[in-house]
């Protein structure tokens, strides 16, 4: 039988702690559906990584980066009468020139310099996409920057208005493979080096016991 579906609106809980996005707020939209939002309160953030643990003393899993301008996040179908812990971290850094499969940026190379400090010239130099067997394509870069947190694959498809996050890899890396969807043929490509900011205070959710 089709689960019937309760709208429930509960009260923010915050868990602890200061910092950024003091508008965060997790709601309970049915018994195993969170939606989470937040203000768009900072013009100059790359965009913000949405964070879940279903234990508050261990380690936080990465749901989803998401653009700028992004202030909700739906987190679906999730285990009944389970607590579930999020927070987000906005982050920001220097972003290459875009490419489409095929492409390149050339850029001047020299020494790291710091993501905090170094504005575009800790940008990521020479990224390639290429194709490469089984419908993949083929990332390299060279790498600017000396204290990342890591990089950022960003796509813009065909006909859409801005450049979404696709694919992390760990800092000091310099090459990621990412499989080819349908859509994004012709699509352009760039790459961020990034750093994170300063985690929002944490909210949680309880879930609710799904009705038959």
């Amino acid at each position: 039988m089709p689960r019937k579906l309760a709208a429930v609106l509960l009260a923010v809980a915050f868990m602890s702690g200061c910092g950024a996005e003091p508008g965060f707020t997790a709601t309970l939209t049915d018994p195993v559906n969170v939606t989470l939002s937040w203000p768009d309160d900072d013009p100059n953030v790359a965009g913000r990584v949405v964070e879940y643990t279903t234990d508050p003393h261990g380690d936080y899993t990465i749901l989803q980066f998401v653009p700028p301008r992004q202030t909700t996040y739906r987190h679906p179908d999730l285990i009944p009468e389970t607590r579930f812990y999020y927070r987000i971290r906005p982050f920001y850094g220097a972003v290459s020139d875009d490419v489409t499969v095929s492409g390149s940026v050339v850029s001047g190379s020299g020494p790291a310099v710091s993501l905090r400090t170094g504005g575009q010239a800790a940008a990521p130099a020479s990224f390639r996409a290429e194709p490469a067997a089984e419908e993949m394509v083929r990332f390299s870069w060279a790498d600017r920057s000396s204290d990342e947190d890591g990089f950022l694959v960003e796509i813009r498809k065909p006909g859409a208005p801005d450049f979404v996050p696709i694919e992390m890899s760990d800092p000091g890396t310099t090459s990621a493979g990412l499989a080819s969807m349908p859509g994004e043929e012709g699509a352009s490509y760039r790459l961020r080096a990034f750093y994170y900011g300063t985690a929002s205070p944490v909210v949680d959710r309880t879930t609710g016991k799904p009705t038959e």
